[in-house]
């Protein structure tokens, strides 16, 4: 709307009123739209939407998306929001009068097909949600917004008819206090929004709380803690992808070359004099338009000469006399790349591919010889061919009468490094577990399974190598550049096979290699728990569990105390309960999941100085 101004303004309450006069009955919205005209409830987006106030302060104060997380992107490292920094951000949406709150994203995806958006969005659409993008729990996000949902529905008569007042007491401390006019029950947020330091508060009654800093305490009754949005008392999980191990699992492939000598020599369906926008010529029904003319140079000066084409993204590759010059890649840029032409006609053919959006837009594409003299083929001639000759002949369907006739299993050392389609044939991994591929080893392409898209493939591309080695600090506020890990790796390595793309006995796998990757290294693996930890503060019950029917094998650590350490490396403290192991052998080892109350009732007393304990655990599944 900002872009347009006025007009935008005016383009929004048509759009208002035209919603409004259908009369359906339920109430319209509008994201991020604070100029949303009545009736329309304009609405929040964000990290964070506690300061937002609704226009009209009738209608009620909703927070429609979430941010559980953020896109991952080809060539970017995977980022991370802390499970304590999502749940304060909803409970202090809640604490400022909030009425609903709605997760972007609560379950994980996966872009199939051509299906992202972009640019740059890989296949996978994880988002760091609560549900990843396979199904499965992410710990601890997920079972510490169940805790915390569980602990504002204990409020919930007093939240929906009580009145709110809010007390500050400096320092970024403040309590909202929920009350029933007709019954007096009462329901407390206490936050301490201060980045670095925890607060002390004592309540008119006396009661005494310690709020860490970057938190909200929930106060049941308002007089005592029933959740603290930075105290995790839910399980971590270490996912781990399992690959089959036995004869099977090995793939042997077979592969055709993707021919392209038609468009190297100029070959294309319709000719136009000029360079046409991608997405407009190809109705998006391919991610590659060939761009294919010619042109006549004299002279000496040209065999030491420059091709720059300015593309608005993702990939190009230039050919110049059916030899590939070189490739480039990125949001927008200026390929520039030397190239020898020969006296008379020469043939430019250029491979524009997208990835989500975009494309080549309109050039310009310049030619200079080494005495700058330039000859600008943007207005020349162009012949056009939209997407692939394996695309036409649908290759990565099995069923295709193409598919089996082209295939060969010989001399594959020939064609690395041209454009291939490999198939191969493999059995489903058994169990219930989510199945991924891994394309270590591969460029950029598209794969299939059983004629299924599960979309683009980019292992070529690695994220840069720094910037992960810093530990993750929920306290402050989020923005996706903040708490990265995958560093140094390709952007996207696994890709989710739904096992509803899967046949019980035989399946096909086709891959389109677009840069000359080696599938040697592809395998089918499982996705489950490996490793599970936990560190629990006392008076609380900590749950632990495994997936898809695995059992509980080993406690590799516990120490009821003051354990130290973090995940991975705890070590006992200065006080330990001698049943800490034992008891979690005997409750845990053999089941799928087990229930342990976090207290002196259950590990005996320790010789501890006066302060809170912990249990800190690790097991294996």
């Amino acid at each position: 709307m900002w872009a347009y101004k006025d007009k935008g303004v005016a383009y929004v309450n048509w759009c208002a009123e035209m919603a409004a006069a259908q009369n359906i009955g339920v109430p319209w919205i509008m994201c991020q739209q604070q100029s949303a005209p009545p009736p329309i409830i304009s609405t929040c987006n964000g990290f964070y939407c506690h300061t937002f106030k609704p226009k009209n302060t009738l209608i009620p104060k909703m927070f429609t998306e979430n941010w559980t997380g953020w896109f991952k992107k080809w060539g970017q490292k995977d980022p991370h929001r802390p499970a304590e920094d999502l749940a304060y951000s909803v409970a202090r949406f809640f604490q400022a009068g909030g009425v609903l709150i709605n997760y972007y994203m609560y379950h994980g995806g996966t872009n199939f097909g051509r299906t992202s958006g972009g640019p740059f969005i890989t296949t996978s659409y994880d988002y760091d949600a609560p549900l990843d993008e396979f199904g499965n729990l992410n710990q601890p996000k997920w079972g510490h917004l169940k805790q915390l949902h569980a602990a504002i529905k204990v409020g919930e008569r007093v939240l929906t008819n009580g009145t709110a007042t809010t007390k500050v007491y400096g320092n970024g401390v403040e309590l909202t206090t929920y009350t029933n006019s007709i019954t007096g029950e009462r329901f407390c947020f206490l936050s301490n929004n201060n980045q670095i330091e925890e607060a002390t508060v004592v309540l008119e009654e006396g009661n005494i709380f310690v709020v860490p800093a970057w938190s909200v305490s929930i106060l049941g009754g308002c007089n005592k803690e029933i959740f603290n949005t930075a105290k995790v008392s839910t399980q971590t999980s270490i996912m781990v992808k399992k690959q089959m191990d036995d004869e099977t699992a090995k793939l042997s492939w077979m592969w055709t070359p993707e021919t392209i000598k038609d468009t190297l020599l100029g070959q294309g369906i319709f000719t136009v004099r000029q360079l046409l926008e991608q997405k407009r010529v190809t109705s998006d029904v391919s991610d590659y338009l060939w761009y294919m003319t010619s042109f006549d140079v004299n002279g000496t000066s040209w065999k030491d000469a420059t091709l720059s084409v300015k593309s608005s993204g993702q990939v190009l590759y230039a050919y110049v006399n059916g030899h590939l010059i070189g490739s480039q890649s990125g949001y927008a840029f200026q390929f520039k790349n030397p190239v020898s032409l020969m006296p008379g006609t020469n043939n430019l053919t250029l491979l524009s591919v997208t990835v989500g959006l975009q494309g080549l837009n309109g050039g310009p594409v310049v030619l200079t010889d080494n005495k700058n003299v330039t000859i600008d083929l943007s207005s020349n001639t162009w012949k056009y061919k939209i997407g692939l000759n394996g695309e036409t002949e649908r290759l990565h369907d099995p069923k295709s009468p193409h598919s089996r006739l082209q295939f060969s299993s010989e001399f594959l050392e020939l064609f690395i490094g041209m454009p291939m389609v490999y198939n191969t044939e493999f059995k489903a991994p058994p169990g219930t577990d989510p199945v991924v591929v891994d394309l270590q080893g591969t460029g950029k392409g598209h794969a299939w399974i059983n004629g299924n898209s599960i979309g683009r493939f980019w292992p070529a591309r690695i994220t840069d190598s720094n910037g992960c080695g810093t530990e993750c600090d929920y306290r402050g506020k989020y923005n996706e550049r903040k708490c990265l890990s995958n560093c140094g790796n390709p952007s996207q390595r696994w890709y989710h096979v739904p096992r509803s793309f899967l046949n019980d006995d035989n399946n096909t796998l086709i891959l389109f290699e677009e840069m000359g990757g080696n599938p040697s290294q592809v395998s089918f693996q499982t996705v489950t728990v490996g490793s599970i930890y936990a560190n629990v503060s006392e008076c609380n019950t900590l749950e632990l569990s495994c997936q898809g029917g695995q059992t509980i094998s080993q406690i590799k650590f516990a120490s009821f105390g003051d354990p130290q350490g973090k995940c991975g490396s705890f070590q006992k403290g200065s006080c330990d309960a001698d049943l800490s192991i034992s008891y979690l052998e005997k409750e845990c080892v053999g089941r799928e999941r087990c229930s342990i109350d976090v207290s002196d009732a259950t590990f005996g007393s320790t010789e501890c100085a006066n302060f809170t304990k912990r249990l800190a655990v690790e097991a294996i599944c």
